[in-house]
């Protein structure tokens, strides 16, 4: 008979992913998984479905954090939750076009680093297509509402380009390196393509604003020696944060679901 360890759960950050995920865990909708606490740097009060602690106090709770605060914790304190012995999973994936941080990531222990998919599907089969060679032409297109994609760096032509288009505009091009740094609460699709190819130079992306994209689409072209791929996938975007897809934090409980032993996973 198979001995199912309850995971005791963390997780940094309480918005539009870190809510869904607090309540479904609350609720125990993750069999294996417990929400034991709540890091975040603004006081939540009694809204929250568990205790607020210090990072540090996280730490000595639990034995899996989640992050879901964006990219920036993913740098300052990813490293420090799995040195202290504590599974790690990522939603802001982004945060992995700083290979050195990826590398630190993936060798620091005794704690384990997961990555959740988020918004978009196809990555298993991209990462086990990996395994027959290299693919020689991997695209990625992302289309979202002007407002959603709108950058402190952007200068007026380009701003005004978006604000009053009538159709679809070009915002950026370049590779999966680039485009997260330019765009870090909207493109962590572009990382997780290129976690899952294994090259972050190899995948072209492209970043549209359409004032008609009422559903966020990311829209993936893989081809290699061994065939080719094509992914398509259209979300409402969160209504509290439009830069965020709604399906996202359901990503993360799925993740969950299957770090916590959840039979009957897709894995």
């Amino acid at each position: 008979m198979t001995t199912v360890t309850t995971r005791h759960v963390g997780l940094i950050g309480w918005g539009a992913i870190g809510r869904v995920v607090a309540a479904a865990l609350a609720r125990r909708q993750v069999p294996g998984a417990e929400l034991v606490c709540l890091v975040d740097n603004r006081p939540l009060g009694e809204a929250a479905p568990a205790p607020q602690v210090s990072f540090e106090e996280a730490l000595e709770r639990c034995d899996l954090i989640v992050e879901a605060a964006g990219q920036g914790v993913v740098r300052a304190r990813g490293e420090r939750v799995l040195a202290s012995g504590t599974d790690l999973l990522v939603a802001s994936t982004g945060a992995l076009t700083d290979d050195g941080l990826t590398k630190r990531l993936l060798t620091t222990g005794p704690g384990r680093v997961y990555f959740t998919g988020g918004a978009l599907g196809g990555l298993d089969l991209l990462q086990a297509v990996r395994s027959l060679g290299p693919l020689d032409d991997v695209r990625l297109t992302t289309t979202k509402l002007p407002a959603t994609l709108e950058q402190p760096w952007m200068d007026d032509e380009l701003l005004t380009r978006m604000r009053t288009a009538t159709g679809p505009v070009e915002v950026m091009s370049g590779t999966a390196r680039e485009v997260p740094v330019k765009f870090p609460r909207s493109t962590n699709v572009a990382a997780s393509v290129a976690l899952a190819v294994g090259d972050l130079d190899a995948v072209r992306v492209r970043v549209v604003a359409d004032p008609a994209a009422h559903h966020t689409r990311h829209s993936v072209e893989a081809r290699g020696a061994h065939g080719s791929y094509r992914f398509e996938v259209a979300h409402l975007p969160d209504p509290g944060n439009p830069a965020t897809s709604q399906v996202v934090p359901y990503a993360v409980l799925r993740s969950l679901g299957a770090i916590a032993g959840r039979t009957g996973q897709i894995l």
